[in-house]
């Protein structure tokens, strides 16, 4: 497709949306950050600007290390705009098996894997019914809580807005001492969510007892075959609700999908036991690359 042109380097804006979702739409990407909205939610943690190399749409970013990137270069000439961006010292993140196979070339490329943003992919079947002895522990875990609570499943709509907030106040408060500035991000990132979901086209949805919202879940297609859960919080003194919204979030969403993408660790070993523990069907490796 033919991508009008972009100022250099200018910050990342909700009119690009079109020109992304366009270009997503053909390339069918693997990689969660690769959506408009997981983009433009953390656009401002991550300083995402836009520019035009060779006349691919590239994304400059950098990591919460301040470490400077750019993603993977999007339509254009992609071989060329890698060319002109490594020879320019920048160092390329979030490249996928695909896209190294076509295009990372030569002996002076350093290929670097990053086991801590790898993505946990998972039968969305799966998640939704939790069969069998594998999934016996987060078959419990719902049952104690179901047994417990009375309590409701909603899709995401904007009524359930000022609910998801006070519960993701409540949650930033228990958690906030254990962490640094990323999850002050997440969180800036997930209430950015929560109001322009319909304008970033994401899902969700809310698990609700007492008129209370105690959790919630939002995603969007990825690509044809596979969702991709952005954020998901819950009370985190109710056990059961994480499993439970997990398996809600699979049951009623995306039913189109194959697949759901539930994104990184980023290396905290206990998010790590968890992904793991649900199974993941497949892992997409990224690599930095210089």
């Amino acid at each position: 497709m033919e991508i009008p042109p972009f100022p250099a380097s200018r910050p990342l804006s909700l009119a690009d949306k079109p020109v992304f979702d366009a270009l997503f739409e053909e390339l069918q990407p693997n990689v969660s950050e690769l959506t408009f909205a997981g983009l433009y939610l953390f656009r401002l943690a991550h300083v995402y600007h836009v520019t035009m190399v060779a006349g691919s749409l590239v994304v400059l970013g950098k990591g919460y290390d301040s470490a400077d990137y750019f993603l993977p270069p999007l339509g254009g000439n992609i071989a060329e705009a890698l060319k002109v961006m490594f020879a320019g010292g920048h160092m390329l993140y979030g490249a996928d098996d695909l896209f190294t196979d076509t295009y990372i070339t030569g002996k002076t490329v350093q290929i670097t894997e990053l086991r801590d943003s790898f993505d946990y992919v998972y039968l969305r079947e799966e998640l939704a019914t939790l069969p069998g002895s594998r999934f016996h522990k987060k078959r419990n875990r719902i049952k104690y809580f179901t047994s417990r609570h009375d309590y409701s499943v909603d899709l995401f709509s904007s009524k359930h807005l000022s609910g998801c907030l006070e519960l993701l106040d409540t949650w930033f408060q228990v958690y906030r001492s254990e962490s640094g500035t990323s999850l002050a991000m997440e969180v800036e990132a997930t209430i950015e969510a929560l109001h322009s979901s319909e304008a970033l086209g994401l899902s969700g949805v809310v698990v609700i007892i007492n008129n209370c919202v105690v959790a919630f879940s939002l995603g969007e297609h990825l690509n044809r075959d596979t969702a991709v859960c952005h954020f998901e919080k819950a009370d985190p003194f109710t056990e059961g609700l994480y499993q439970l919204v997990n398996r809600e979030f699979a049951r009623l969403l995306f039913l189109d999908c194959l697949y759901v993408n539930r994104e990184q660790d980023l290396g905290d070993p206990g998010l790590r036991t968890a992904k793991l523990s649900y199974h993941p069907v497949k892992l997409v490796k990224k690599y930095s690359i210089k």
